[in-house]
């Protein structure tokens, strides 16, 4: 049966909070950990673009291409994982993923061939994919009803807080060690995280042998499900094609030093810590509010940057306020996902990963390409200015249709 709106997710969730104080459980911000170590992994490239293409002897677009083989990777794994691992418990698709996520690194480290460090970050994708998915679904199933949004953006959260300290001090490490240095501390924080998770994760029973793909699959037919994933798409990739140069434009068109890259970045992710957390309170209540003004903002801030990308403070200023905006609504998204998916929520989940993801291959192969053409540097904010711009299609839609069925802010009705 079609889904109209955001429903609870499973049907044997584990124990719910019902704090009246509106505290969210340890559970929360330990998923929140891996989702750090997740986007970190994911993202640090753009930090250290330069020191990776000039140790492999490769052009900067071509160390770009490990951004978007890791989000082929995770486009691919997000759902597909989440389908091979229903006879599996949440528990231990957690910590399976994680240690694939382990092994992945080890593989980059000790390689120096292009191709086999692009097979080691497809793969740690797969497993990246599988874990995001599911944590969120956790997240939100040992919440009530009221704090779902909240929750799901905590865990978001630490993929915002990868930016601040994930990326900013991978660059750093970079700088003194070299970039492999900053893959190994990868490595070691995550065998630690697998640990973690598996000593403080509930206890989960598996799915029952009645579920079956075709019982999944007969839950995606909600229209607005497509439209929020359409909006995953864009809002990432838009952000994602900026960001994955967001090196080169701060030291060879803004002119600033290598070493001012990781506090700007620091800056950058500050702020989308900040950003994110925000989002997920107010998407509690005003779900479609959010998914609208958060585009509009942050396609306003990437036309700046193509415009005064060559004016250090402008670049510096308008990097740091991209932060605030440019992946704020993504949890509210993501929790969007998971209820019009009804029965299907860890799938719902997976699609918006894989939809996230999609969107960031998408559009750091076009800013990639675009990088040769007459913009130059100015491209990335140029192309991810346009792309973002079109998730105002579907999110007003999405607020349309929800204002006509009577239910402006479906996300506060459980």
């Amino acid at each position: 049966m079609q889904n109209e709106g955001p429903t609870a997710i499973g049907t044997r969730p584990p124990a719910v909070s019902d704090s009246p104080s509106g505290r969210l459980p340890l559970v929360v911000y330990v998923l929140a950990l891996g989702t750090f170590l997740m986007l970190t992994t994911e993202f640090v490239i753009a930090g250290i673009l330069p020191e990776v293409a000039g140790e492999l002897h490769i052009s900067l677009a071509q160390a770009g291409s490990l951004i978007t083989i890791f989000a082929v990777g995770m486009v691919i794994g997000a759902p597909l994982l989440t389908l091979l691992t229903m006879r599996l418990s949440k528990k231990r698709t957690l910590v399976f993923s994680l240690a694939v996520f382990v092994a992945g690194h080890v593989v980059v480290v000790l390689s120096a061939d292009l191709t086999i460090l692009m097979v080691a970050r497809f793969v740690t994708a797969l497993a990246t994919g599988a874990f995001w998915a599911v944590s969120a679904v956790v997240a939100s199933s040992v919440v009530t009803a009221s704090l779902k949004s909240s929750a799901v953006g905590v865990v978001a959260a630490g993929g915002s807080l990868a930016t601040v300290l994930g990326v900013a001090i991978g660059a750093f490490v970079a700088q003194q060690l070299g970039w492999r240095g900053t893959f190994w501390a990868l490595a070691i924080a995550a065998a630690i995280a697998v640990l973690v998770i598996a000593r403080l994760v509930p206890a989960d029973a598996a799915p029952s042998h009645g579920a079956s793909v075709r019982s999944e699959l007969s839950d995606l037919r909600s229209p607005q499900l497509w439209l929020v994933l359409a909006a995953c798409l864009t809002t990432t990739g838009g952000v994602l094609a900026a960001y994955s140069y967001v090196a080169p434009i701060l030291t060879e068109q803004a002119g600033l030093s290598a070493a001012s890259v990781p506090v700007v970045l620091a800056g950058f992710g500050v702020c989308s810590f900040l950003g994110t957390l925000l989002g997920g309170r107010l998407g509690d209540r005003h779900a479609h509010a959010v998914t609208i003004a958060t585009p509009a903002v942050t396609a306003l801030l990437l036309a700046a940057m193509a415009l005064w990308g060559g004016s250090p403070w402008a670049t510096i200023d308008l990097v740091v306020l991209l932060g605030a905006f440019g992946l704020s609504a993504n949890s509210v998204l993501i929790h969007l996902s998971v209820g019009y998916a009804g029965r299907a929520a860890n799938l719902g989940s997976g699609l918006a990963v894989a939809a996230f993801n999609g969107g960031t291959a998408i559009g750091t192969t076009i800013a990639g390409a675009a990088l040769t053409g007459p913009l130059g540097l100015s491209a990335p904010a140029t192309v991810g200015a346009v792309i973002v711009t079109l998730t105002l299609i579907p999110t007003i839609a999405l607020a349309a249709r929800a204002r006509r069925r009577g239910a402006a802010e479906p996300m506060s009705a459980h």
